[in-house]
């Protein structure tokens, strides 16, 4: 049985690999389209040489010396002018066996021919992937060859070649038989077995034959590419216009020398987890890795099915009766990790439990009148505008991510350009944003050095510890700040208030980013334009959920715990899970019966709870337009400290620059500020704001508008968790302790890798579900 799933505010803000230097294409020249030429000489000819005459008319040999085929036929057959067995000006030999005619070729090559675009799409994904030459002749045998198929009856085994229409799969392979309907075309016959093999194969199998292959083969949808992105796929045997067979967010493997990345493992060793559950591989973890890595690499290949035991069997590979083992353990190995979160999560529609019946009842008690908790979309601007969280931070293995892979939903990569503009419109110039940028983060490392020193034993807090260091540099270096420069740094403080939700003389100096002390997630900054609802609806799909049902005890002094709630009704549970947010424990709202354990009890209070506000506004037209030139948000250079805080910076919803919406966010010493005010003070407070930064034109009035009050949220109170001074990061692993094995908590406010954020929710509701399962 579960408690309210209250989620949380989620806001922020070179990819590896390196630029690839691009091969022009010198294009690629068509046949001549020569006619039979004579040697000029008159003479009589003989009925024998009209014959020849008329036969090399007729018909025209391939010109790649060595070829074997005396009469070539066209694979192709795109052109409605078509040689396909009979007379072209030019073949064009891509192996003995497989040419293609000169008709077929203008057909591509040629730009008022039908097939040009087609050819030129596929041109413009060659090149911007492959290093090799994106020549016709590559994309005939990347595009228009025929496949060919192995028949899987035992007493048969020959190769058959596919119609064109016809594209070979892993499945298609491996139930391939004679004959048999594909696409709805059968080949009529009693026994198609009994047909002979075509005669090209055989030549095949020649030593000769592969010296006589124009381009070598580059495979599609191969089960490597997904870890070898470092490389050009036509330099290790993949094709470059083969579309990913992975979202490029799932990298489930450390490459070598690589580390620092969220939910990645090694492919060579056991974690200490699966150690502990796997205790047999220890000495020699060879067997489970490899089974362990095929599991995680067939997930990431394919995340939208069910992952089963019997569809990863078919891909051991092994000699020997060791096979056997491994299809036997495999089942294992695959119910550990899908219990972990690893695979077979997310919003999966599944036909059957994944586990076994006992964990499958689940009760949902929410206090609200919805779900979603600190997730709440509101479309009353005309579109999707999340009054929580709306940002996922860093791409790359994000569970965010996968969901929406699985649902089919396009995130928006936030720009990396934000523009400061002063009060009076000004923009600042870059240069100046990056040289305070550089002294801030400056300082945030001496205070990263502080920590180091063992011998400070008293936290501060870190707004006094950032200006002990502030004033230090200064008067050491001589140097002194303009008052811009202050301002500018004002903004990049507002900015750390606002990332921990709180004013930093609260916040502990010491432990303010325990979180980056563990991998964290990488890559692109994006917006779910859709909104968290969207896959929060996915996810309560099929779910006995009780809204309006606020618990008020638990009392798991028994076997049996009981779960009382505000309208007087009770349930009972083996097993409960709390997610109430941070705020809810700290004023007891919910009475435990016994108390919960001191040690849980000072780390809960250890924490503090931040907050921060947003306030989105819809006008009649985007007036930001000429000065922000398409960039995803500006910020706001306060005038003084005082203001720090007050719409720092403002979002730009729609990345398709139709509607005019902005969001803004009110963080620091401005949430209190603005507590009491009434909407419509607040919003007059953002236009002065607004008009300032965009002085030189007209600003209109909004047509609508929201402002959020989550500090007065009977249910949250807060937008999300950070350390207080004096305390440390260790507080979120203790927060996440269950008690007595009865009761388990999960929330942002108990994850210790990814506090503050949706995903760090999510994680530590997957993280809890497989304790519960395990237990």
């Amino acid at each position: 049985m579960y408690l309210t799933c209250d989620s949380l505010l989620d806001y922020s803000g070179n990819a590896p690999g390196a630029r690839r230097a691009k091969k022009r294409s010198s294009g690629e020249s068509p046949g001549d389209g020569q006619t039979l030429r004579s040697s000029g000489r008159k003479r009589k000819a003989t009925d024998t040489e009209e014959e020849d005459d008329q036969s090399e008319k007729k018909y025209r040999k391939c010109e790649k010396a060595g070829c074997s085929a005396m009469y070539p036929v066209c694979f192709a057959s795109a052109s409605e002018r078509c040689a396909k067995n009979g007379y072209t000006s030019r073949w064009y030999h891509l192996s003995c066996g497989e040419h293609f005619c000169n008709e077929c070729f203008d057909h591509y090559y040629r730009s008022h021919k039908d097939g040009y675009e087609i050819f030129a799409s596929w041109k413009k994904v060659w090149t911007s992937n492959g290093k090799s030459e994106p020549s016709l002749k590559a994309f005939m045998a990347d595009q228009q060859l025929p496949f060919w198929v192995q028949c899987t009856k035992p007493d048969c085994r020959k190769w058959r070649q596919l119609t064109k229409e016809i594209q070979l799969t892993a499945s298609l392979a491996a139930t391939y038989r004679c004959g048999m309907k594909v696409n709805n075309i059968k080949t009529e016959g009693p026994d198609q077995c009994s047909q002979p093999e075509d005669l090209r194969v055989a030549e095949v199998t020649d030593s000769w034959w592969h010296s006589m292959l124009i381009l070598p083969p580059l495979f599609k949808d191969s089960p490597a590419s997904p870890f070898l992105a470092a490389y050009y796929p036509d330099c290790v045997g993949m094709s470059p216009s083969g579309s990913p067979s992975l979202c490029p967010y799932f990298q489930p493997f450390y490459q070598p020398n690589e580390c620092g990345k969220a939910l990645c493992v090694r492919p060579d060793m056991m974690e200490l987890d699966e150690l502990y559950e796997f205790p047999e591989f220890s000495r020699d973890p060879t067997m489970y890795l490899a089974l362990r890595n095929l599991i995680l690499a067939s997930w990431h290949r394919n995340c939208e099915e069910v992952l089963t035991s019997q569809k990863c069997a078919l891909h051991i590979i092994v000699r020997g009766l060791v096979r056997v083992r491994c299809v036997q353990e495999m089942d294992r190995v695959l119910h550990f990790m899908t219990r972990k979160g690893l695979i077979n999560t997310g919003v999966l529609a599944v036909k059957q439990p994944l586990l076994p019946e006992r964990y499958c009842s689940v009760l949902v008690l929410e206090a609200r009148d919805r779900i979603g908790g600190r997730v709440w979309d509101d479309t009353s601007l005309g579109l999707t505008v999340g009054r929580g969280a709306q940002i996922v931070n860093g791409c790359v293995n994000n569970p965010i991510s996968l969901m929406c892979e699985q649902m089919g939903i396009k995130m928006h990569k936030l720009g990396e350009r934000c523009e400061l503009i002063q009060e009076g419109g000004q923009t600042t110039d870059p240069a100046i944003d990056k040289r305070m940028d550089f002294h801030f983060n400056a300082i945030l490392d001496v205070v990263s050095e502080w920590r180091k020193d063992k011998s400070q034993s008293q936290d501060t807090p870190l707004g006094e510890k950032v200006q002990e260091l502030k004033k230090n540099f200064l008067q050491d270096s001589g140097i002194q700040f303009s008052e811009l420069e202050e301002k500018v740094l004002q903004f990049h403080l507002s900015n750390l208030e606002y990332a921990c939700g709180s004013t930093l003389d609260q916040v502990s100096a010491r432990s303010w980013d325990h979180n980056e002390f563990f991998a964290q997630f990488s890559g692109d900054h994006t917006l779910l334009t859709e909104g968290y609802s969207v896959l929060l609806h996915k996810l309560a799909d099929g779910l006995d959920i009780r809204t309006k049902t606020p618990v008020q005890a638990i009392d798991y002094s028994g076997d049996i715990v009981k779960v009382t709630c505000s309208d007087g009704s009770q349930w009972t549970a083996q097993k409960v899970l709390v997610t109430v947010p941070l705020t809810l424990l700290q004023t007891n709202v919910i009475q435990f019966k016994p108390p919960l354990p001191e040690r849980k009890l000072k780390a809960i209070h250890s924490l503090g709870a931040g907050i921060i506000e947003k306030m989105a506004l819809q006008f009649p037209y985007r007036f930001w337009d000429k000065k922000i030139q398409g960039a995803d948000y500006f910020g706001h250079i306060p005038p003084g400290p005082e203001k720090r805080g007050m719409f720092s910076v403002f979002y730009d919803l729609d990345p398709q620059r139709k509607q005019a919406v902005l969001m803004s966010v009110i963080s620091g010493d401005a949430v209190p500020a603005v507590r009491d005010m009434e909407d419509k003070e607040v919003v007059n407070e953002c236009m002065k704001v607004l008009r300032e930064l965009f002085k030189e034109q007209e600003v209109p009035e909004p047509t609508n508008f929201f402002l959020t009050h989550w500090s007065k949220d009977t249910w949250s109170q807060m937008s999300y968790s950070f350390v207080k001074t004096g305390g440390s990061g260790e507080a979120y692993d203790i927060l996440a302790e269950d008690v007595q094995g009865k009761v388990f908590f999960a929330g942002e406010a108990t994850n210790r890798h990814f506090p503050q954020t949706v995903t760090g929710a999510y994680l530590s509701g997957v993280r809890e579900a497989s304790k519960m399962a395990a237990a």
